[in-house]
């Protein structure tokens, strides 16, 4: 049969390789790395969330502007794929009040064993420590602890993941190596990333402290998820939702009051006070807690006087930021290779029999679950169109 090789070896790479292997080819798969799928571990320490348990129509929206290109890949290795899978590998999965699916594990170590173990009996060799360098001619070329080598694959599926976390192995300098092949590329940037705020000394009190009970809007997103005050900003599931438009250039405001309408927190702040502080005057009539009155001083001092002003402030608080941490401090980045440079199957169309998948693919996902099973997907596709293309050109 032919030989296949895989460069990644992450979610993608891995799920690509085992569909190369299970067409009955011989498949090589190498990370510059000196172990394999370092990220996917990474995100397991904190509990590794698999996926998400909702229907289709809901799971593709997530994708945003990518959903259409996306859709069959993922209609194909679904939410209750991805359980499946798992299980199939021996780990038992749970679905959480968030409908977050964990493995019963949490952990990503014992999953990831059991993959490598069935990837080893469909005869997958993995090679660490090699560097992907490029092509001369029809070569592979690589980096490897005994000098440059090459491999003269019949396929190739590069899972070179996106450029964050590039001490765990993504570090996008595989686009250079595609620019120069004329692959149309976008530029990368950071997704689901935490935003840098310059806060003033009182805040520091508070940091590592929860914000509960808010509702974070930029662009046309709201969304009720919670945030944290770190020492460099605002960090969470809720941040990491809203990113995208803050990204592109949206305003970040906060309601810290979303259960009350702004006519009744007008009435209520509209009470005589007496010889009562402002400050003393809002916790006792709203109620707002040490963390979102701290919030509220930070951006809105000095505060309005009047009912009104305060509470139309109270529940559209602006956010002054210094903009999302660095790339390579982001969970996951946007940019890659464009659609258009790809055909149905993944396949390059400068570079016949090169398929791409995973992060590296210009599309991005929040988190939650959606970036592993695009992840998983996109491998898939990725490793099935390559055994179909090795088939039709055998």
């Amino acid at each position: 049969m032919a030989q296949a090789v895989v460069i990644g070896a992450g979610p993608a790479g891995l799920m690509a390789a085992e569909e190369l292997a299970s067409a009955g080819h011989d498949v090589i798969v190498v990370e510059a790395k000196p172990s394999v799928a370092r990220k996917f571990l990474m995100a397991g320490k904190s509990g590794l969330n698999l996926t998400k348990d909702e229907p289709f129509d809901e799971l593709i929206r997530a994708y945003d502007e990518a959903a259409d290109w996306l859709q069959p890949m993922i209609r194909d290795f679904d939410a209750q794929a991805v359980q499946a899978w798992a299980r199939d590998l021996g780990q038992e999965v749970f679905t959480g009040s968030t409908g977050r699916v964990f493995p019963k594990a949490m952990k990503a170590s014992p999953l990831l064993r059991a993959w490598l173990t069935r990837l080893g009996e469909k005869g997958v060799e993995i090679r660490t420590r090699w560097r992907w360098t490029g092509w001369n001619e029809s070569t592979v070329t690589f980096e490897t602890p005994s000098g440059p080598q090459g491999l003269t694959p019949d396929a190739t599926i590069l899972a070179l993941g996106g450029a964050s976390w590039s001490r765990l192995g993504s570090d996008g300098a595989w686009a250079s190596i595609l620019a120069k092949r004329r692959v149309a590329l976008a530029d990368f940037a950071p997704a689901n990333a935490g935003l840098l705020v310059d806060w003033s000394e009182h805040m520091r009190p508070l940091f590592g402290a929860p914000i509960k009970g808010v509702a974070l809007q930029a662009g046309g997103i709201r969304t009720r998820a919670e945030a944290v005050i770190s020492s460099r900003g605002l960090e969470g599931g809720g941040i990491y939702m809203i990113c995208k438009p803050v990204r592109q250039g949206a305003a970040l405001t906060i309601d810290l009051l979303p259960d009350v309408s702004q006519k009744d927190l007008t009435r209520r702040l509209g009470k005589p006070r007496g010889k009562a502080s402002l400050s003393n005057h809002l916790r006792k009539v709203l109620k707002l807690g040490p963390v979102r009155t701290a919030l509220l001083m930070e951006f809105a001092r000095p505060l309005p006087r009047q009912p009104e002003d305060l509470a139309r402030v109270i529940k559209s608080l602006p956010v002054r930021h210094a903009g999302l941490r660095p790339l390579d401090e982001a969970i996951s980045t946007a940019g890659g290779v464009k659609r258009e440079a790809l055909d149905d199957g993944l396949m390059l169309k400068a570079l016949p029999g090169v398929f791409c998948a995973g992060e590296m693919l210009d599309w991005e996902a929040p988190t939650g679950g959606y970036l592993l099973t695009a992840c998983l997907a996109t491998g898939r596709w990725a490793g099935r169109s390559a055994a179909d293309w090795l088939k039709r050109t055998g």
